[in-house]
This record gives C-alpha cells, structure tokens and sequence, in this order.
C-alpha cells in the first residue's frame, strides 16, 4: 500500500479506545495468470480468508449485496458490537470479490458504496467510518467538526 494509505488508517487506528482496538489483518493477493484464473484465485483467496478467520467471532463481509447504512445507523451497529463481547471482523474480498462460502459464513453482508471502490481507499475509508460511527455513539464531537 502507499504510504498516504498506511498513514490514514494508522491515524484512525490511533484515535480508538483501548476497549475497541481497530486492527488490520492482510492476506496476500492470489496472483492470477492463465485460463479462468481469476476463480481460481478467488477460491484461494476464500481458503486463506476462511483460515485467518478466529474461533469465535462475528463476521461482516463487505459485499455489494450488503446493507448500506447512514453515519447514525452505523453508529448504533457499533454499540452493537460493542455489546456483543467478541472480536468483530470485517473481510474485503479481493479484486473479484467474496466467494458465497465466505459470504455464507458472515453473519451480515454491508455495503460501502454502489460505487466500485479502489483496496487502498477502502481500507481509510473504513477506519474512518467506523471511528465516524463510534464517535457518533460515544458523543465525541468528531462528527460535528
């Protein structure tokens, strides 16, 4: 990633309460060359999904099926979460997106956007959102500045 990129989500990372760590977890992209490589790769990319997942957890895979969600609906979804007692992961797919075993495996389905987003934005994007959401839900004056 470029390093505006890693900057962005680690100034996001940084402003989260010790009680709601924001952690990033990254799995190499599955190269793709050759006839129908783009499945293949996308069922690799499953496998190592599925694998990195912990043992107890709710899983959100974004996913342009998902609900989409105002700053103030996903502020409630973090309280949510926080309420739920275990770790919350969010999975983004790859290029060619999730596969329906991984789509399956996720207790709800969320959309960023209609639109096609690039991996980097994504990624600053979603720290932002969710610390948007938080402090929304805490009462902090971020999403009023």
């Amino acid at each position: 990633m470029p390093s505006w990129v890693t900057e962005a989500f680690e100034d996001y990372q940084k402003r989260f309460p010790q009680e709601m760590k924001l952690e990033l977890q990254e799995i190499s992209p599955v190269k793709r060359n050759g006839k129908n490589s783009d499945n293949k790769a996308k069922e690799q990319e499953a496998k190592l999904i599925l694998e990195a997942l912990p043992k107890k957890g709710y899983i959100i895979a974004l996913d342009e099926r998902g609900k989409q969600y105002t700053s103030f609906e996903l502020s409630e979804k973090v309280g949510s979460w926080q309420s739920l007692g275990m770790d919350v992961v969010l999975i983004v797919g790859g290029p060619n997106g999730l596969t329906d075993e991984v789509r399956n495996k996720a207790s709800e389905l969320w959309s960023l956007s209609k639109l096609t987003l690039p991996h980097p934005l994504v990624r600053v994007f979603l720290a932002e959102t969710i610390y948007r959401g938080y402090s929304i839900y805490a009462n902090l004056p971020y999403h009023r500045a």
